[in-house]
């Protein structure tokens, strides 16, 4: 997957990563992959030999700090000279298991907290580098992307706050709506699909899946994700369905309207293995309820496919469902945090992504077209052939 072109180009700066709290593991692989592929890369000698080189002899993570007051105030630190390099932030909003004290009272970091801190760590960047781009694969807010009453735009403020502070380019994964973007129209803003990973991990842990149309379903939970079962669906060559959500307009409850009933459209799904594909599972019962809604129908096994696992409301309920036959495999990525009781469990899948992360940081780092990262069409194409050749 590697891009063929970064053994004839040089990086545009020297390269900086700053891994906030939370996402450490994450980025201490991809550093690993850095500077293991450049360790061994040698550049074609009719390049310059006056331009910029790999400091390979040190890691890519810099030292950071942002200690707090007795007060729950901080302050951000950066503990090592960042002028010139072109520096990655990478965080993770959702990781509520970090925790800071607030006049002797434990407190667990919330998204905001997340927020302010990488806030705090830009600003004491000083505009010194040579170029700052934000990974946040869990987009902050991004699912208040749109106003439907006199409400605020939390996403599209913090966007406008980030670029105001010098941010060049924002890197999430699986946007809620990727719309927001509107919000900083001159600015970058990339929204990456975790769909070969998805492949990958059921291909390592299943050995009977049968990619064909007579097999084989992809289908959206909801109106809203259809784009991303379409573009699994396509690429897999079988058909994909969609569930929309009918809502009880006249009431809300917990500020929105309950769902009254999840109705489905797409062709029979009986005797089929089921992909049902999402952006994210919070506290799980849409998610149960398509299940069901397609055990009634008489699929075969379900697989949840989610690229962010929050479980917000534990663990229980997929227990449940896995010992009733209605959810068979749950598959997310390591984009956020997972508790160990997740990790424990033999019906959960880990997708990491590690390693893409690398790609996309070694790729932007020599300022080249992330394009073919973008679009996993052909990796996908070529590892269900192998399988199925395989297995």
């Amino acid at each position: 997957m590697a891009n063929k072109h970064l053994k004839t180009t040089r990086p545009v700066a020297p390269l900086g990563i700053v891994a906030m709290k939370g996402i450490t593991e994450i980025a201490k692989v991809t550093n690993d992959y850095l500077m293991e592929w450049r360790s061994d890369r040698d550049f074609d000698p009719r390049i310059d030999e006056g331009n910029i080189t790999y400091d390979t002899d040190r890691t890519y993570l810099l030292e950071t700090s942002v200690p707090r007051f007795g007060s729950g105030e901080a302050k951000g630190v950066i503990l090592q000279s960042v002028r010139g390099l072109d520096l990655y932030f990478m965080l993770d909003v959702t990781n509520y298991s970090l925790t800071y004290t607030v006049c002797g009272h434990e407190n667990h970091m919330s998204p905001d907290d997340h927020y302010s801190d990488l806030k705090r760590l830009i600003a004491a960047v000083e505009g010194k580098a040579h170029r700052i781009t934000v990974i946040m694969p869990f987009l902050y807010e991004g699912r208040q992307h749109r106003r439907t009453a006199r409400e605020s735009l939390d996403c599209a403020i913090a966007l406008q706050e980030l670029v105001s502070m010098g941010v060049d380019n924002i890197i999430t994964f699986d946007a809620h709506d990727p719309r927001v973007q509107n919000a900083i129209p001159l600015h970058g803003f990339e929204t990456v699909q975790p769909a070969y990973q998805f492949i990958k991990g059921i291909c390592a842990h299943c050995d009977d899946i049968k990619f064909d149309n007579d097999h084989l379903l992809i289908v959206s939970p909801d109106e809203g994700g259809t784009n991303r079962a379409v573009y699994m669906a396509s690429v897999l060559g079988v058909d994909m369905g969609m569930f929309y959500k009918r809502r009880d307009y006249s009431r809300i409850v917990d500020g929105r309207n309950p769902i009254v009933a999840h109705e489905f459209l797409g062709p029979s799904v009986e005797g089929k293995d089921v992909f049902v594909v999402d952006d994210m599972i919070s506290s799980g019962e849409s998610m149960i309820d398509v299940a069901t809604e397609l055990k009634k129908r008489k699929a075969n096994r379900i697989f949840v496919l989610s690229t962010f696992g929050l479980f917000t409301n534990g663990l229980k309920k997929f227990d449940d469902a896995v010992e009733n036959g209605i959810i068979y495999k749950v598959v997310t990525t390591n984009l956020t945090y997972q508790t160990e009781e997740l990790l424990s469990r033999d019906y959960y899948i880990s997708c990491s992504m590690a390693k893409y992360i690398a790609y996309i940081i070694d790729t932007l780092n020599h300022d080249m077209s992330i394009a073919d990262l973008m679009d996993p069409y052909d990796r996908i194409t070529t590892l269900v052939e192998k399988y199925k050749k395989t297995h």
